[in-house]
């Protein structure tokens, strides 16, 4: 079984984060703040990823270190859990529709973190949580999980509906890229020799 549980501890937050890549979708999310819960149990759900996650942080200050946090603490959990990566289809993508909004991503295992980010929010707060957050996690996501994430809104409406979108379609191509090629099973998907 391919898990993997991280701790990150810092001035700002504690953090505890543990993943199962062959798992259902099993989540127990808390961080404090209800919609970033909301979204990382649609990620868990959508990558059949099991998480859980527990995070105390700064809230009397904002969301942000938090929201960051988790993300460098999932990424590292993830490459924990990846292994050496043999045997993974290592590229994924989705292209996900969500009422007036879709989504596409495209992502690569690479360890070469980089993250396209196409995505316009028509407001800055969906309730209390700032949009601008949906970024810094996949930022952070992505250079701690050494993926090549490039995540695009086609169109949408609603600022609930486009983050939401946007958790549903990485975890979607996540769960593509995590998964085992039986055809490639002890081998490396690269020309290189390591990934």
């Amino acid at each position: 079984m391919r898990k993997a549980t991280i701790t990150r501890s810092t001035a700002e937050t504690a953090i505890e984060v543990s993943v199962n890549l062959d798992g259902t979708g099993r989540y127990d999310n808390q961080t404090g703040v209800g919609f970033f819960d909301h979204m990382l149990d649609q990620l868990s759900r959508h990558s059949l990823i099991d998480m859980t996650i527990r995070a105390k942080g700064d809230l009397h200050i904002d969301d942000h270190h938090t929201v960051e946090d988790t993300g460098i603490a999932l990424g590292q959990a993830l490459v924990a859990a990846l292994g050496d990566k043999k045997g993974i289809n290592r590229y994924g993508h989705f292209a996900l529709a969500m009422d007036d909004t879709q989504v596409r991503t495209a992502l690569d295992l690479s360890a070469r973190p980089y993250l396209v980010w196409n995505m316009e929010f028509p407001r800055e707060k969906i309730g209390t949580f700032d949009t601008e957050l949906v970024r810094e996690f996949f930022q952070a996501l992505s250079t701690h999980g050494g993926i090549t994430l490039h995540v695009d809104l086609a169109y949408g409406l609603n600022a609930h509906h486009i983050a939401e979108a946007a958790f549903k379609s990485v975890a979607r191509a996540l769960r593509m890229a995590v998964e085992t090629d039986p055809r490639m099973a002890e081998a490396l998907p690269s020309t290189k020799g390591k990934l």
